[in-house]
Formats: C-alpha cells, sequence, structure tokens
C-alpha cells in the first residue's frame, strides 16, 4: 500500500493561538500545503475570541473601519496575521483562524494541542464529544497536571480525558524566532499505538513501547495515511524546524515543565547581579532535581538520554534560562523589584508564564509527599515568587 491508495487525507486542528501556538500553525500549515497526499491543505486553528483594535499606524489599517474593534479572527483570516500575539509574522493563507472550538476540531484526526496547561480540563471538556474517535494529538504545552495526591503529564490528562492517544512535544524552542524561520531543533515524542501499527502491507509492526494509556483506542481507519514518527516528522519539520523524533514521552514531557521552575530561579540569579557561573550552578542543580523528580515519581518510565542528548533536555534548558521568557520576568522582577506576576501582567500581553503556575503546583505536590527537601531549587522558586523568601537566599541552597 502506499500513500496514493488512501482515500482519506488528515486534517489538522491546532488549538491555541498565542505567540507559540500560532507559531506552530504556522508551521504546520506550510508542511499540510506542501504534503497534499498525507494532510488537507487547510488547517484550522483555534482562537480564542476577542476584540482588537488596529491603530492608525498599522499597515492593516482601514480607514473605512476606523479604530473600531475588530475581532481578532476576522483580522486573521483577513491580514493573515495574529497582529496581536505574533505581530509582524506573514502567516499562511490556508490557516483558518476559528472562533469555534468544536467546529475547529470536527472530523480532525490530528490534534495539536497549545495553550498555557491551566485551561486543558476545560478544552477537553468542552471537544470531548465532538471529536472524531479516532484522532491523534501532539501537546506542545510545556506543563503538567499537579494535584496534591498525583502528578500527570499533559499528554496522558488529554489521552485520558478524550480517549484518544497523545504524544509530546518540547525542545529549545523560542516561538519569535521559530515565526521568523530561525533555525533551532526540537522533540517529537510519540509512541505509535498498537492499534495504529503497521508496514507496507497493513500489517502489524513494532515502533516503540506503549505508555499505558493506550487501551480501549479507536483504530485510526485503514483508508487514512499511517501516523507514525515519518508522518509526525513530515507534518513538523521545515528547513528552520528540525525534528527529532524518540519514544520517551516521560522525560521530553518533564524535561519540559520542570525547566521552567528552574528558569525562573536563573532570571533572579540573572537580576540579582550574579554572573554566568552562578545561573550555571543554578541550572546544574536544576537538572538534578528534574531527573531526581522523574526517577522519584515516574520510576523505569524515562530514558536516561533524552536529559543530555536530546534538545528538549539539556538544550531547553539552556534556552530556558538565558533568553526565554520565564528567564526574562524573573530577572526583570528582580531589577524592578516587583513581584513576577506584575511584571507578568505588563510584559506578556495577556500571556502567562509557564514557570509560575507549575512552581506553585510542583511545590504543593512535594509538600504532599513529603519531599520537599530533596527539591531545594524548586521549592525556593516557589517561596520567592510568593515573596517568602529573598533571592539572596538561593546560596544557602548548595550547602
Amino acid at each position: 500500500m502506499t500513500v496514493n491508495n488512501f482515500t482519506k487525507k488528515h486534517k489538522v486542528t491546532v488549538i491555541g493561538s498565542g505567540n507559540w501556538g500560532t507559531t506552530v500553525a504556522k508551521l504546520v500549515a506550510e508542511n499540510c500545503a506542501e504534503h497534499p497526499d498525507t494532510f488537507e491543505k487547510d488547517v484550522q486553528m483555534w482562537v480564542y475570541e476577542e476584540n482588537v483594535t488596529l491603530p492608525k499606524d498599522s499597515k492593516h489599517f482601514d480607514a473605512s473601519i476606523g479604530e473600531q474593534p475588530q475581532k481578532l479572527t476576522h483580522i486573521v483570516n483577513t491580514y493573515h496575521e495574529n497582529v496581536k500575539y505574533l505581530p509582524g509574522i506573514p502567516l499562511p493563507h490556508n490557516l483558518v483562524a476559528n472562533p469555534s472550538l468544536v467546529d475547529a476540531v470536527k472530523d480532525s484526526s490530528i490534534l495539536i494541542f497549545n495553550l498555557p496547561h491551566e485551561f486543558i480540563g476545560n478544552i477537553c471538556r468542552q471537544i470531548k464529544d465532538h471529536i472524531a474517535p479516532y484522532a491523534r494529538g501532539i501537546s506542545c504545552i510545556k506543563g503538567v497536571s499537579v494535584t496534591d495526591d498525583k502528578i500527570e503529564l499533559i499528554c496522558n490528562y488529554v489521552s485520558d480525558a478524550l480517549n484518544i492517544y497523545c504524544g509530546a512535544l518540547s525542545g529549545a524552542n523560542i516561538a519569535s524566532e521559530i515565526a521568523n524561520e530561525q533555525w533551532c531543533e526540537t522533540t517529537i515524542a510519540y509512541n505509535t499505538p498498537e492499534v495504529d501499527r503497521r508496514d507496507e502491507n497493513g500489517r502489524p509492526v513494532a515502533n516503540g513501547e506503549s505508555n499505558g494509556h493506550t487501551k480501549q483506542l479507536t483504530p485510526l481507519p485503514l483508508d487514512y495515511p499511517p501516523l507514525d514518527h515519518d508522518e509526525w516528522s513530515l507534518l513538523f519539520s521545515r528547513p528552520y524546524f528540525t525534528v527529532s523524533m524518540v519514544s520517551d514521552i516521560v522525560g521530553v514531557s518533564l524535561a519540559g515543565a520542570l525547566k521552567n521552575i528552574v528558569a525562573i530561579a536563573c532570571g533572579y540569579v540573572e537580576g540579582h547581579g550574579w554572573n554566568m557561573t552562578a545561573k550555571t550552578a543554578v541550572m546544574r542543580r536544576g537538572m538534578q532535581e528534574i531527573i531526581r523528580f522523574a526517577n522519584e515519581f515516574f520510576p523505569g518510565q524515562i530514558e536516561p538520554r533524552t536529559f543530555w542528548e536530546e534538545s528538549a533536555g539539556w538544550g531547553d534548558m539552556i534556552v530556558s534560562c538565558t533568553s526565554a521568557r520565564n528567564w526574562r520576568c524573573s530577572k526583570l522582577a528582580v531589577e524592578r523589584n516587583l513581584p513576577i506576576e506584575e511584571v507578568e501582567k505588563t510584559e506578556l500581553n495577556g500571556q502567562k508564564l509557564q514557570g509560575i503556575s507549575t512552581a506553585r503546583e510542583v511545590s504543593s505536590f512535594l509538600r504532599a509527599k513529603g519531599a520537599e527537601e530533596r527539591y531545594p531549587v524548586f521549592m525556593a522558586v516557589e517561596r520567592i515568587i510568593n515573596q517568602e523568601i529573598k533571592v539572596e537566599e538561593i546560596p544557602k541552597l548548595f550547602k
């Protein structure tokens, strides 16, 4: 069986339209247009509808409309630019902004989740009865779902909530750089479910181990092209975006989520005036805590090389702790003598720092487990965010 024998193509929906969501939607739409044998050309992007006013100096300013507020979806679909969250970046004309979440996911076989992790529960509840039963997903969300009783990967949460299979994307990625097509790399973790595994003749084949979230799955119909490592790479890889495919769902997910806590610590350190060697010490200790956390609460479920060899590991740690938004906002918080949440409000145009909520949720989880002494960096970040201790106390963690 070859690609040309398939009677259906994969319809792709991106759920989320912030700067990272729009960036991923851009590169995915480019690939859907270039690979019409595998993917439908048009890509749906769910946009949380809001009113936007175009200033007179905007190249999209229409004198007949003036400065009256316009729907963001209308602006994206008319001018092919997300002027609020990814200004200045031309978007492919086959990327369709849709204000209806239910309509955006209708009949899609591929769902890409890209929004703050605290909203994923509500999103899943809204779409649960409206998605194709054989849909498959990729989470680009660098967070975890945490209660005092358990910690759950976002991709596994999606899998359980929607009864689909969902992988994870994470890496040393800065949305603005990727949107401007500056080269970088990323890691996608995906274990093709048993019910979807095929060879060229449609017979079952192996591709990685199941992560325990593939029971009772509806198989991907055989009239669709398969969804294996090759197809996911085809969907995400661009000349400026190199994809490495792995099977370590847990390692990729935890590295992506927990490094945001370390990035906030590094911003605090730099904002205080300490040098690169001090920041490197925090990064080293932070990576130790990430790996310790993975081994303690997900025993036997990680590949150690993910943290050392993949973009999702040390690569993401370095970028996040030297140039990304969690680092930048915590650095500004110290320099301006403000709580980090005040900086978040003024610097992120309505978007949220994943590191703040992750630090609080993970710290609460560690307290409930009586494990806080084993994770001094994680716990200190939460206490600094809550203004319980000062940045100057960070060196005490290393004694």
